[in-house]
Formats: C-alpha cells, structure tokens, sequence
C-alpha cells in the first residue's frame, strides 16, 4: 500500500514541479469568426478583433482591438490598483479601480466551476489540456491552457484566475447564445519595455467607477 500511494504522489510532484511562472511576456489573439452566428455582414460579431497580452513581472496590460473601439486594461499585481483605458473614434475614457472595485466589476464570475475534460491539442508548441468554466449564470467558457506555463499576474482575465496553467485559446458562450472565441497566434519571451503600463496624462476623460 505505501508503494502504491508513494508511486500516486510522486508523479503530481513531477508535473507541477515542470510549470514555470512566465514574469515576461507578449501574447497574440485573434477572434476566430463563427460565419453562421450572424448572417449579417456588418454585425460586430464579424469584425475581425486583435488582442495583445503583454506580463511584466507584477505588472499586465491586456489591448483588445477592433475596428470600432480599443479597450485596454492595466493592473498593477503589487498595489491591485486597475486602470481601463476604453477609446470610441475620438472620444476616449478612463475609469480606475482598486482591487475591490476590481472584484465588483467581476462579480459575475463568482463561484465559477471549472470542470477538466479529456482532451488535448498543441497549440503554438505547447501541450494543452481543455477545460470547461460554468458560471451561475449560465454562461460556458470552453478553453485550452498550457500546462507548462502560468502567467505572473493571474487575474489579468478575471475569469481565469484559477486556471492552473495559461489560456491560449477559448470560447465564451452567454445565456443568449453569443459566441466569442479567441485563439493564441504567437508568443514573444523578449523583454517587455516599461512604458507599456505607464498610464496616459492628457486626451482621456475620467470617468468613476
């Protein structure tokens, strides 16, 4: 009996002992359009839609790009200080968070359950494993994560915090049926420059939260 629950624990250790915390990075997605969910052309859920992850130690920025509007989000891991930067054509905003706030805003994705599911796939070189998110209100997110790595700055995607390893590809489905799906197109280990995450001074309105 101890040979057998020694030969069970060990290989855990082996695994979790693999996954390195990536401090430094830069990861591109982009939405992979559902033709069949809007049969209008110049619906937004056709709009081709890029977003850039970029993790320096304590510190993530997350852009998402289309061509209607830019939405970036800024944490600071040290201080749980969050600031949104959200850009409409010429009309741009600021809103800041604490870490409470920031934990308001996400509120919906408590008492997430993550359920893991067989399969797996490689994507840009790393193993992943899919899994499921449910939420209370019925929304399902669909994923793939690298087991190998996990980013610094957890809660930069709310909703992954408590993935254990980093997502590189996910669909997201509300209670109305509305799809968003992400994949991961490239991933860059250079050093990230500072200047990512220093906030604008001038061009921005404030707006509270």
């Amino acid at each position: 009996m101890k040979l057998i629950l020694v030969a069970l624990f060990f290989p855990s250790i082996y695994i979790f002992s693999q996954q390195r915390t990536v401090a430094e990075c830069t990861i591109y997605f982009q939405n992979v359009i559902d033709v069949n969910q809007s049969a209008n052309p110049y619906s937004a859920a056709n709009e081709v839609v890029h977003k850039t992850v970029y993790i320096k130690g304590n510190n993530s920025r997350v852009n998402v790009v289309s061509p209607s509007y830019q939405i970036s989000t800024i944490i600071d891991q040290s201080t749980g200080k969050v600031v949104v930067l959200r850009s409409f054509g010429n009309n741009k905003y600021m809103t800041a968070l604490t870490k409470t706030q920031w934990v308001a805003a996400n509120k919906k994705f408590a008492g997430i359950q993550f359920v893991p599911l067989p399969d797996t796939k490689t994507i840009l070189g790393y193993n992943c494993k899919k899994a499921q998110l449910l939420l209370q209100d019925s929304s399902v997110y669909t994923l793939y994560y690298a087991t190998a790595i996990v980013p610094s700055v957890k809660d930069f995607e709310y909703e992954f915090k408590d993935v254990p390893g980093f997502v590189l590809e996910y669909q997201a489905e509300d209670n109305k049926k509305n799809k968003v799906h992400f994949i991961a197109t490239k991933i860059s280990l250079d050093p990230v420059l500072l200047s990512e995450f220093e906030l604008p001074t001038k061009g921005y309105r404030i707006i509270n939260y």
